[in-house]
């Protein structure tokens, strides 16, 4: 792989399903690489951000982001909202930069929306409306998530077929929008705001178990971890930050909702005290939501035809992906 590209090395972003891999297998990358070519990874993940969600979120630990210089991980605090045309704007900007360095910039993770906005363009969308927010939660509170996403279905089912029923985030937004607008949501998510594809846009490689039953085996080990390295606790210290709320962003975080909602029941019914939380109980919670976003995130990836699949549970995925990297920058120079 020749270095020293006049225009820098073209943009990669490693795309995959929860628990496929895809920090360990960059992180290799970057070693093999090293020294002929310098690596730098922009996270795309929506919970990452967060500072404090480090076990709910996988987060790559020190010695890893000391290694391989990484982005967009720790830059809000969880009582902050990100947005995927602010990832969009730090995406284009990190990218920028990492190229001028000469070097090459592989994003990778699993917010297929930001992946999408950043390749497709983002669309133009209505603002907010705070107070039909507030309505539909006090709704929600009343009736339920599902009966709110059975309702959307009902006025936007392309919406709400790719949504689960607990889905209190996208569910109230797709709400608010019809609500506040009269067109369902999947109308004005046409790409019409930014235009088409752009030409720099980073090429997609889809890092895609083929055994359904390999990844569910990995999603079940990593909800084990996390319970046994203090995800309850971490959830505990994130409930008692001021201003913290179970409808912020970093709260809805699959692995963080679940205990969450656990400790807010026992918190209920116990007064001020926290009965000791069943932790059986919560790591069948957590890896079944867990694998719902898998299930979402695989959906996604297969609408975009133009990806390079990588099966993750088969033959030597790093050979495969150094490969494919060399063909993707010879394609681009």
């Amino acid at each position: 792989m020749a270095t020293g590209r006049p225009a820098g090395w073209p943009a990669i972003a490693l795309a995959g399903p929860t628990a496929s891999g895809k920090t360990a297998l960059a992180l290799e990358l970057a070693d093999r690489l090293r020294p002929q070519v310098v690596l730098e990874i922009v996270s795309v993940d929506s919970a990452l951000v967060y500072r404090g969600l480090d076990i709910a979120t996988a987060k790559p630990n020190a010695a890893e982001r000391a290694a391989v210089p990484h982005h967009l991980i720790d830059i809000l605090d969880p009582e902050e909202a990100y947005s995927a045309a602010r990832f969009v704007a730090d995406a284009r900007r990190l990218i920028a930069e990492i190229q001028g360095r000469g070097a090459l910039p592989l994003l990778v993770g699993g917010t297929m929306l930001y992946i999408k906005a950043l390749r497709d363009g983002l669309d133009a969308m209505p603002a907010a409306d705070p107070a039909l927010r507030r309505q539909i939660e006090v709704e929600a509170a009343e009736r339920g998530w599902p009966a709110l996403h059975a309702e959307l279905a009902t006025v936007d089912p392309q919406t709400a077929a790719r949504l689960a029923p607990a889905d209190a985030q996208r569910i109230q937004r797709a709400l608010e929008v019809w609500r506040g607008t009269g067109r369902p949501l999947s109308q004005w998510q046409t790409r019409a705001a930014m235009g088409p594809r752009h030409g720099d846009a980073p090429a997609l490689i889809a890092l895609e178990p083929r055994s359904r039953a390999w990844l569910h085996e990995r999603i079940n080990e990593r909800s084990a971890t996390m319970l046994r390295d203090g995800l309850v606790e971490e959830v505990r210290r994130l409930r008692a930050r001021p201003g913290m709320q179970a409808t912020l962003p970093a709260a809805r975080c699959v692995g963080v909702r679940q205990v969450w909602q656990t400790l807010e029941t026992g918190a209920a019914g116990a007064g001020e005290a926290v009965p000791d939380t069943p932790v059986a109980a919560l790591h069948g919670a957590v890896a079944a939501a867990t694998r719902q976003l898998a299930k979402r995130q695989l959906t996604w990836l297969r609408s975009m035809s133009d990806r390079v699949v990588l099966t993750a549970d088969d033959g030597d995925p790093l050979q495969v992906l150094q490969s494919t990297l060399m063909r993707l920058v010879d394609d681009a120079s």
